[in-house]
């Protein structure tokens, strides 16, 4: 519930200064609350802006949220579930809303750009934000690279019903799927690079103009395609049982990562205390009955079963309902808006969780390194861009979105935890908004999360620890030594 008249995070409780001591000490000496918030904006150079407002600060989380699961991954996820996907939707949204709560409480108490890294920080010490951190880093820059795969698919669709040319297959498909090198990949990475240089407030007017046209594209989807409906496409509506809808529901909590981006704005909101938590909640709750509302119409115009291998689905559902190639087309332009604006907002909040990284010494100063005009921290955009647009042409989709499904559910487990932690050890801290039931709501949220992770495959798994044991040696190697927290014991 929002505390009205709740005042910003400077006062209440003694911050902890820095200790000295062993290892153990060392590595869970916390960040103090007072401190994130005093250099919040800071950079190398130059300070973020704050330009954004509650409107704007939704569209980024509905950007980062809204087609990843409904225009890429519900063409994998139906064949897990059948009909029964309506609910894996409904079950990645309730374990999303949990942490969601969590994100709210948290984004308006600690409002900078680190989110669930700088959450940790300050509740559970330095090695779990680095661990933290280093899964962030795997969710959103992963999670760039699988979304800009499924682009090329929409793309060529788009193309086929305009020009009638196609890219090749060689050139529009990663190797492993039949393709040597994916470009429309790298180009969308490419694009929103471009927009992201200009900085925070060009950014989000792109942002939400892109939204609007996927809201329109899906909507439209629904309108058209629920001509197709046959009730007896409901008819074996849970054919792998309950363990299908939760396998389905772990691939989907993928298509619902990027509620939290608004958290990762904290620094260039101009009311970050009320409009963060209002944000994370709209956002998560409008894009859930969207993506229900969409998956409902789809399993009822197509048969579950012909769902297997289709990136491009809805383009497809249409097609058969119509018999016309107008409306693909149409559902396919809105398909490349969409996803472009995934690419978008999500490469946002990755540099933006790179920025309090690197002020806190844990990554190189060049990630931190603002430009004075724009105001937009230039080097880490482009060579986060570079980085993930290499990977989204060369990587094939399903195991990207799997690797940056289990990155996701740590990083929201650690977030429920750090509001359990922060109420005990700062009761008296004001807070903007608090989450309902703590710490039962939380508990629920980490529990959950700690579930559906239990339902993510065995290579996944494997990605995800040989992800971790990368992290633990960078951080022992680099992170730990340069901590500004180190520098500041010495």
């Amino acid at each position: 519930m929002l505390e009205h008249g709740a005042a910003p995070p400077a006062g209440g409780g003694n911050p902890r200064p820095p200790v000295t001591g062993g290892l153990g000490t060392r590595l869970m000496r916390r960040k103090p609350v007072e401190r994130l918030v005093a250099e919040s904006g800071r950079g190398e150079g130059g300070s973020l802006r704050r330009s954004m407002g509650v409107w704007q600060l939704t569209m980024i989380s509905i950007g980062a949220t809204l087609g990843t699961g409904i225009f890429v991954v519900l063409g994998e996820a139906v064949p897990k579930a059948g009909p029964a996907v309506i609910l894996s939707f409904v079950l990645a949204g309730i374990t999303a809303l949990f942490s969601a709560l969590s994100y709210a409480e948290l984004a308006g108490t600690i409002p900078v750009s680190g989110s669930s890294y700088s959450y940790a920080y300050a509740t559970l010490g330095e090695l779990i934000a680095w661990i933290c951190g280093w899964c962030l880093i795997l969710e959103y820059g992963v999670s760039v690279a699988a979304v800009a795969v499924g682009w090329g698919q929409y793309l060529n669709e788009l193309l086929a019903g305009t020009v009638g040319f196609t890219i090749p297959e060689a050139l529009s498909a990663p190797p492993g799927n039949g393709g040597v090198f994916n470009l429309p990949a790298l180009l969308v990475v490419m694009l929103a690079m471009v927009f992201l240089l200009g900085g925070a407030k060009e950014s989000a007017r792109a942002n939400t103009i892109m939204v609007t046209v996927k809201i329109i594209a899906l909507l439209l989807f629904c309108g058209v395609a629920l001509q197709g409906v046959r009730s007896g496409n409901y008819a074996d509506f849970m054919p792998m049982g309950m363990a299908g809808v939760s396998a389905a529901g772990a691939t989907l909590f993928f298509s619902y990562i990027g509620f939290d981006a608004a958290s990762t704005a904290g620094e260039e909101a101009k009311n970050p205390q009320r409009d963060l938590p209002r944000a994370i909640m709209l956002s998560l709750v409008l894009v859930t009955l969207l993506y229900c509302l969409v998956a409902a119409v789809a399993v009822g115009a197509l048969p579950w079963h012909r769902f297997a291998g289709s990136e491009a689905a809805l383009a497809g559902i249409l097609k058969t309902v119509t018999g016309q190639n107008v409306w693909a087309v149409l559902l396919a332009f809105g398909a490349v808006v969409a996803i472009a604006s995934v690419v978008l907002t999500v490469l946002y909040g990755q540099t933006r969780i790179l920025f309090a990284m690197s002020r806190d010494g844990l990554v190189p100063k060049v990630f931190s390194r603002v430009h004075p005009r724009t105001g937009a921290p230039r080097a880490n955009t482009v060579i986060v861009s570079l980085f993930c647009g290499v990977l989204a042409a060369a990587v094939p989709l399903g195991q990207l979105a799997d690797a940056t499904s289990i990155g996701t559910l740590f990083a929201f487990a650690l977030v429920n935890v750090a509001v359990i932690v922060l109420r005990r050890t700062r009761p008296d801290m004001p807070r903007a908004f608090r989450t309902p039931l703590a710490p039962l709501f939380p508990a629920i949220g980490f529990l959950l999360c700690i579930y559906m992770m239990g339902n993510l495959g065995p290579v996944t798994w494997v990605v995800f620890g040989v992800w971790m044991a990368v992290g633990l040696v960078v951080y022992f190697g680099y992170g730990m030594r340069r901590s500004r927290l180190t520098t500041a014991e010495k």
